[in-house]
């Protein structure tokens, strides 16, 4: 099996292993709580698990070690526990993520499944309780998202504990808190940026739109994992400079690809309906680039069609071929060219292991090509 197959093998594991400690808990509360574990295995079932690999390749990294050998299969590697947990508590974290963002964004699905605020939902509804079941549902995914939250903590705080290193665990420590800043308040601009746009100098809407991408995405899917594995290995200031350097553009090119697929994106492949983030109303870098090329009356369109929840098949496709005749679809592939290769240039010269930059090449690679 492949390093990355072995990984996210022991990540699942890990995760696994924490909710059925927690779980006798939730019980010992009410059996009322049951949903919150189903909902909670379900999120933590699936995924590409990219910040777990982002989290062990920055670990590996500053190893020193350009011939790993079987370092899953290795117990006098007493660090790879507290990577695995970490890694594992980065996946509790997205996990917490996801359901507030849906929540936010007012998402029916989640990765081809009902998203948490629905099921909830669906719950109040087949247990007939009383009072409005959107709220019931909206309310509880709120607590599951802030339980999830809750127990990132606790399961990243048990990992470090095991690290031979105090320093490296504090050091990981203010990376992972960090981390955490900003992707909350990557998130609200990400909502400041939905409401105020009417206030935005045109100049200045492609700015703020990937100021909102930084840091809502950017930072905490690649490069904060990275960050935090290297703070578990001892990294130098060096090693930390070289994978910063390669992990924000590499972050920014995969939410540029993301954004991509919220618009065009197969909903087969992608677990959500298509044209998604056009009835959410996504303020993306790529609706930026198109308002800023097409016409006053093409604009007004959109403005007028985007965020509209009961936007029908046909107004999406319109508005979709509005941002193809714009020209935005080859801005945004060329932008997400430029940051992948930046990326790479400041890889090529990282003081990094030779068989970590290969892994990270490849991983640069999957993220800026993938389909979901």
């Amino acid at each position: 099996m492949s390093t990355g197959g072995r990984l996210v093998d022991l990540v699942q594991n890990r995760i696994d292993e924490f909710l059925d400690a927690r779980s006798p808990i939730l019980a010992a509360i009410s059996d009322d709580t049951v949903p919150m574990e189903t909902i909670s295995r379900d999120f933590l079932r699936f995924g590409k698990r990219f910040r777990a690999r982002f989290c062990y390749w920055g670990w590996q990294s500053v190893q020193g070690v350009d011939d790993p050998g079987d370092f899953f299969g290795d117990t006098s590697r007493r660090d790879l526990p507290a990577v695995v947990g970490a890694a594992a508590a980065l996946e509790l974290f997205h996990a917490a993520a996801l359901v507030h963002d849906d929540l936010i964004d007012k998402s029916d699905t989640r990765r081809g499944a009902p998203s948490a605020h629905r099921r909830f939902e669906r719950e109040h509804r087949d247990r007939r309780f009383v009072g409005d079941a959107t709220r019931f549902g909206d309310s509880s995914a709120i607590l599951l998202g802030d339980l999830l939250l809750v127990w990132s903590d606790e399961l990243f705080a048990e990992s470090i504990d095991r690290l031979a290193d105090p320093d490296n665990a504090r050091a990981a420590r203010a990376e992972f808190n960090r981390m955490r800043t900003d992707v909350t308040a990557g998130q609200y601009l990400d909502i400041v940026a939905e409401a105020s746009w009417p206030h935005v100098p045109e100049a200045r809407s492609i700015d703020t739109a990937v100021n909102v991408i930084t840091y809502k995405s950017a930072k905490y899917s690649i490069e904060a994992p990275l960050a935090i594995g290297a703070s578990l290995g001892g990294a130098s200031l060096a090693q930390m400079a070289a994978l910063r350097e390669f992990g924000l553009p590499l972050g920014v090119a995969f939410q540029l690809r993301d954004d991509l697929l919220g618009v065009f994106g197969d909903s087969e492949v992608t677990g959500k309906p298509a044209g998604d983030d056009l009835v959410e109303g996504k303020r993306t870098v790529l609706i930026a680039m198109t308002r800023d090329a097409v016409p006053a009356s093409a604009r007004n369109t959109i403005d007028e069609l985007l965020g509209d929840p009961e936007l029908t098949g046909e107004q999406v496709q319109m508005l979709q071929e509005t941002i193809r005749a714009s020209g935005a679809i080859d801005q945004v592939e060329r932008m997400i060219t430029d940051n992948v290769e930046r990326a790479l240039d400041a890889l090529d010269s990282a003081p990094l292991t030779a068989d970590s930059r290969d892994a990270l090449s490849r991983l640069a690679e999957s993220i800026s090509v993938r389909t979901a």
